[in-house]
């Protein structure tokens, strides 16, 4: 309640209270005082009762004015409160306009919220597809680049081309002037070479006929030396001479990348060139170079391969192997790099079962020997090497992977692919090629091992 109209309302009850006292009974006991006389005691009384109405009268008027005014002040405080009451509604009315208000703010709020994220969200994709637009307009610059440059190179080469065919045009007109002048010379000479051919063929029909009897005695000559020759075995002392002037060293330098590190590893073997009648080959046994064959092999990085004679030395540009057996590796020489390298390029054997015994070279030249040899029907591409009646002629070894076979009539029968077995070399037929250069690792090579190790461990365990 409102601390004023408590006020007012304590100072009306007083009032009240006030009015309402007797005060004539609550006059206290006055002392008795010695009588008067009669006459002078009746007119103070007199007096005295007019006084206190008189004051009564007037403790009563001062008593209706401040009751007037108390309830002139309450009225205004009615007044008052009524208007505070108003104001209070017109409060609580406008609180509640504020709430709606507030409301609606914080609803247009969250929607303007909503809204920003969504134009950020906008912007951020307008950002994205901004920049490949860029990219997009990069690449389109880029390929209008390239087709000006084109369209320069093709015109260039169109002005080229005009200026060949107007020079051909020139030189088509000088051969047909000079075809006319040919053309008058032939029909002059025609008569001179009709009467030399008359007597020309005279001539001729003598000399052919003495030919003829001397091609005749030349071919069955020729014929007999070469029965004699492929029937008669060369010496293995023989065979081996000429292996030794003959072998050449190749050199291979493989880098792959290891636990450690990149790894280097150079191999170099000595081996023959053989040659099928097609294309010559350098033969060597798995063994021989820096490759190996097993499961889950690493990518080579580098792969170079080199022939040296002399003072020569030559480059090979890949490497294949086999179809036949995956073990051989057949390195292909063009004939520039044979010349240069003046080796004897040795043929494969054409009847390679027509002497029952064959030359073996073990380790590039480091001893060789007879050996007999028998055919196995399950495995027609190989032959068995009958190492107990092997004929050692120079150096102490054993048949090993790698050895070199040669037939007795000087070809090359096979290589050795384990210390029993022998693959015969007929054909060049790749199962696999690797280029070789300074960076291999694009020809995921460790696929390309693991592949023709596969293929060797599905031969028979005696082949492996």
């Amino acid at each position: 309640m409102n601390k004023t109209l408590l006020l007012v309302i304590c100072d009306f009850l007083l009032l009240n209270i006030l009015a309402l006292t007797n005060w004539e009974k609550s006059e206290p006991a006055r002392p008795q005082q010695a009588p008067v006389p009669a006459m002078a005691s009746g007119g103070t009384v007199a007096t005295t009762k007019s006084d206190m109405v008189d004051m009564m009268k007037l403790s009563l008027e001062d008593e209706r004015a401040q009751r007037d005014q108390m309830v002139q002040q309450l009225q205004t405080t009615q007044t008052s409160l009524q208007e505070r009451e108003q104001n209070l509604s017109a409060l609580q009315t406008e609180k509640a306009q504020l709430s709606t208000t507030l409301t609606e703010v914080q609803r247009s709020a969250q929607e303007l919220a909503l809204r920003a994220d969504a134009t950020a969200r906008e912007a951020a994709m307008s950002k994205e597809r901004l920049a490949q637009l860029q990219r997009d307009l990069e690449q389109r610059q880029a390929e209008s680049d390239r087709q000006k440059q084109q369209l320069a190179q093709m015109e260039q080469a169109q002005a080229e081309s005009r200026q060949r065919i107007e020079n051909l045009s020139v030189a088509v007109k000088v051969a047909e002037q000079e075809k006319l002048l040919l053309r008058e010379n032939a029909d002059s000479l025609k008569t001179q070479v009709e009467v030399e051919r008359t007597e020309r063929q005279k001539v001729q029909a003598t000399t052919v006929q003495l030919a003829q009897g001397v091609g005749q005695l030349a071919q069955q000559s020729s014929e007999l030396t070469s029965e004699i020759r492929d029937n008669r075995a060369i010496n293995a002392n023989t065979l081996f001479n000429d292996f030794l002037a003959n072998r050449v060293q190749a050199t291979f330098n493989a880098a792959r990348a290891s636990l450690f590190g990149p790894g280097n590893k150079t191999k170099e073997s000595k081996t023959i060139f053989v040659a099928d009648g097609k294309q010559v080959f350098a033969l060597l046994h798995i063994d021989d170079t820096p490759f190996y064959l097993r499961e889950r092999s690493t990518d080579l990085d580098k792969l170079t391969v080199s022939f040296t004679k002399g003072a020569y030395s030559g480059a090979a540009t890949d490497v294949r192997f086999l179809a036949s057996d995956p073990r051989i590796v057949a390195v292909p020489v063009d004939s520039a790099q044979v010349k240069a390298l003046g080796a004897k390029i040795y043929q494969t054997a054409l009847e390679p079962f027509k002497f029952p015994e064959a030359v073996l070279i073990s380790n590039g030249g480091s001893g060789y020997g007879e050996v007999s040899f028998k055919l196995d029907p399950e495995e027609p591409s190989y032959v068995r090497m009958d190492n107990r009646l092997m004929k050692r002629l120079f150096g102490d070894f054993s048949t090993s992977a790698g050895d070199l076979v040669l037939s007795k009539t000087g070809e090359l029968l096979g290589i050795m692919v384990n210390r029993d077995y022998c693959v015969l070399i007929n054909n060049f037929l790749p199962a696999k090629t690797i280029r070789t250069g300074e960076n291999v690792t694009d020809q995921h090579t460790g696929t390309t091992f693991d592949e023709l190790h596969a293929r060797v461990i599905r031969k028979p365990l005696k082949l492996q």
